[in-house]
């Protein structure tokens, strides 16, 4: 990566030498950091926030003030696309994301659109552009989506569930309906992730939130297999530079030689998977990104600090490591101890990379 000052992510991502770990966190930019509450509450609404290009573009670059991290993401949200297919997202306090017109019939899949990246995710693309301009080649920035199951279970649910019976109970009774959801959906990604890329995303990430809820048989033919058909659509090449590809299954530890197949460069590990047991998995096929329990940042850094180094032991020398928690980060954790977390990555990995 040319342009870039730190290309230190992009390498690990593909497993070429780099001289320490490189960090970032998922939901960096978030709700743990007064200055992202202050913008949160200027826009009025989460909504207002994802869809004003140069909002989500300064909460975007507020964690790399304050962090060392070693890569920006996108400020936006994994249901942009449902939105986008006229579901109406709405968001309710302590509840979360809801659809106004859930997805439940052979009639509503039908009537399904491909959005335009262009037109009806017009705001994202635009965050893209202006976030790439104003990093200036400081870091790589990531672009990413919700997976095409993970993206169907809100779809049908019409938000958040615990049991997720309803699309559970449409994929056992109507796999074909199911599949022909989720191949729209594959394709819908896809042309996202390749309008991110094409704007200036120089990573992208594809957030399978919800792979592990499954059975083996159901996950490799509902979910994995449709975030291997979005690899394929994806182009990795632009001006003459790879685009790397990482694939994030919470829950999904149990299935990583089946994920190492689909062609994505890195996979993410939430925190049940232990490292060096996935690292003698997957062998040299993939790099792996991962996996500090998010609760970890409770503790006091010095704890965090020690939790950082097993995780570190455990990947063990050579490139292809990511740092990062094996979820989102939580709201009330303090700045503090993200910053600790950051500089004892880059503090204790360098003996690593020698």
């Amino acid at each position: 990566m040319s342009n870039l000052k730190n290309d230190r992510f992009i390498k690990a991502l593909l497993k070429q030498p780099v001289d320490k770990t490189p960090v970032w966190m998922m939901r960096q930019a978030g709700r743990y950091l007064p200055e992202y509450r202050e913008i949160r509450a200027q826009a009025g609404s989460f909504m207002n926030l994802c869809t004003n290009p140069e909002l989500a573009c300064e909460v975007t670059l507020q964690p790399l003030e304050r962090f060392d991290f070693d890569a920006a993401i996108l400020f936006s949200d994994i249901l942009t696309i449902p939105d986008a297919m006229g579901l109406g997202l709405y968001f309710t306090e302590g509840e979360g994301p809801r659809f106004e017109n859930p997805v439940r019939t052979a009639a509503d899949i039908e009537k399904l659109p491909i959005p335009d990246p262009e037109i009806e995710l017009k705001y994202v693309v635009d965050a893209v552009r202006l976030i790439r301009k104003n990093l200036q080649g400081r870091v790589p920035l990531i672009g990413f989506s919700g997976s095409p199951w993970t993206l169907a279970t809100y779809m049908v649910e019409g938000g958040s569930s615990k049991t997720f019976s309803r699309v559970k109970g449409l994929m056992f009774e109507q796999p074909n309906l199911m599949h022909k959801m989720l191949d729209k959906l594959a394709q819908s990604v896809a042309v996202y992730l390749n309008a991110q890329i094409a704007a200036g995303a120089q990573a992208v990430m594809l957030f399978d939130t919800w792979g592990g809820a499954l059975g083996t048989e159901e996950y490799l033919e509902f979910s994995l297999h449709y975030a291997q058909q979005v690899r394929s659509l994806l182009n990795t090449t632009q001006n003459g530079q790879q685009i790397p590809t990482i694939l994030f299954t919470k829950g999904g530890g149990q299935w990583l030689e089946a994920m190492a197949e689909t062609g994505y460069d890195t996979l993410g590990l939430d925190w049940q998977t232990d490292m060096h047991l996935a690292r003698a998995r997957v062998g040299d096929r993939v790099a792996l990104q991962g996996n500090m329990d998010p609760i970890t940042l409770y503790a006091n850094p010095e704890v965090i600090k020690s939790k950082v180094a097993t995780i570190l032991e455990k990947y063990g020398k050579g490139s292809g490591h990511v740092f990062n928690l094996g979820h989102g980060i939580l709201p009330d954790i303090n700045p503090a101890h993200v910053k600790a977390m950051v500089d004892a990555v880059h503090d204790l990995s360098g003996p690593y990379h020698s």
